[in-house]
């Protein structure tokens, strides 16, 4: 479906309105439902928290643009509560963090393989890395602590393998930062792909942040609080990307451009049709509200949208397998490092980086020792026992 963004108008912000039964639809089933149903919409609740927070900081340094944030807000509220009350109670705490990692994986490979900027692709094919060994050691505590394959979440999409060890994803906060990209000559695609893993690593973060300290299992605790810092500073890696001369109307309609551009792309690849139905409504949403970005830019700062975005919406996120291209980055590049804001041979890490992930591991590994003699096999580890008892 074509779709120009400039010339379309979408749903007016007034008749944007949900009641309570709505907002709470029937949730996907984890083994019916293709994961790729799943992995859309843990990436569109995030990329409606990422909107959010967004929002929020925006109002708190501009006095005239409240209001309009403010029944922006709303919508958006109100659409990440429909979204990710998608998710059924047949998903545990854990089985919703594998779900989050092959997001994280298939979304960033999807991105480092169309993004236009080499450097910027090697910034994502280096937290692809990362996320992807979080997923072994998350699938690791799953056949430990409720012994079940990752695998019935992943539907064989996605590769458990190890990545780049978590153990030494360890750094300085100075080896985090990458070059951002220049606002006056970066492609349009380029700013959607780092506003898209902002949104998803942002909510990643917050949610093993939420969920780590609910677990009673020692080891799991551990492993939480561990990746959680990861998370972080994936976070910190992708958020430098962002041009910190746009200024906060130009980050707006980037916004909600990129609310437009992924919404389009769920919608043109989903297959459960209650869920679609989910993304065109809310395309049509989020082109209203990009269209009120756009008045206010127009009203504030003389500009005209066409500087910041085109009409035709680029290269779309593929949500697929992208297995080949994972196994080959793997093979190519998980012995890279950081050091400043270059990504470089292993032996050419920032010294300040080894220090911190010294102290950091002094008293021991959780992302090792609960992966410590794992390989992931077909069934679960209770299919294992029960195998080896007859």
């Amino acid at each position: 479906m074509a779709l120009s963004l400039l010339n379309t108008r979408g749903c007016e912000i007034d008749q944007q309105r949900f009641t309570w039964r709505e907002l709470v639809q029937k949730p996907i089933s984890k083994l019916d439902d293709d994961a790729f149903t799943r992995v859309r919409i843990i990436l569109m609740n995030g990329v409606e928290n990422e909107a959010l927070r967004f929002g929020h900081m925006a109002a708190r340094f501009n006095a005239e643009l409240r209001l309009p944030l403010a029944r922006v807000r709303r919508a958006e509220q109100h659409q990440a509560t429909m979204i990710n009350w998608l998710l059924g109670a047949d998903h545990s705490p854990l089985e919703t963090t594998i779900g989050y990692e092959q997001v994280a994986i298939e979304l960033t490979a999807s991105v480092a393989q169309h993004e236009p900027d080499p450097y910027l692709a090697q910034v994502y094919r280096f937290g692809l890395l990362e996320d992807f060994d979080h997923m072994y050691r998350y699938a690791a505590l799953l056949d430990r602590l409720e012994g079940k394959d990752a695998n019935n979440i992943l539907q064989s999409y996605t590769d458990i393998l190890p990545g780049r060890p978590t153990a030494v994803e360890h750094r300085a906060p100075e080896d985090d930062l990458r070059r951002h990209y220049d606002a006056g000559r970066a492609q349009f695609l380029t700013k959607l792909h780092a506003i898209t893993l902002v949104a998803a690593e942002y909510q990643t973060h917050d949610y093993y942040m939420n969920i780590g300290p609910l677990f009673s299992d020692p080891m799991a605790r551990q492993l939480y609080a561990e990746i959680a810092s990861i998370e972080e500073q994936h976070v910190t890696q992708y958020s430098s990307l962002l041009d910190p001369s746009e200024s906060w109307l130009e980050q707006w309609v980037l916004h909600e451009a990129n609310e437009v551009y992924n919404y389009h792309n769920c919608l043109e690849q989903e297959t459960n049709t209650q869920v679609k139905a989910i993304w065109e409504r809310f395309l049509d949403y989020e082109l209203g509200h990009f269209n009120l970005a756009c008045e206010m830019l127009e009203k504030y700062e003389k500009r005209d949208p066409a500087e910041i975005v085109t009409s035709d919406l680029p290269q779309p996120i593929e949500f697929k397998s992208h297995r080949e291209f994972v196994r080959q980055t793997l093979l190519a590049e998980a012995n890279l490092r950081a050091n400043g804001t270059e990504i470089v041979n292993q032996a050419n890490e920032g010294m300040s980086s080894v220090a911190y992930r010294n102290h950091m591991n002094s008293e021991g590994s959780p992302s090792e020792q609960v992966a410590a003699g794992y390989i992931w096999r077909p069934g679960t580890e209770l299919n294992r026992k029960i195998a080896v008892t007859h």
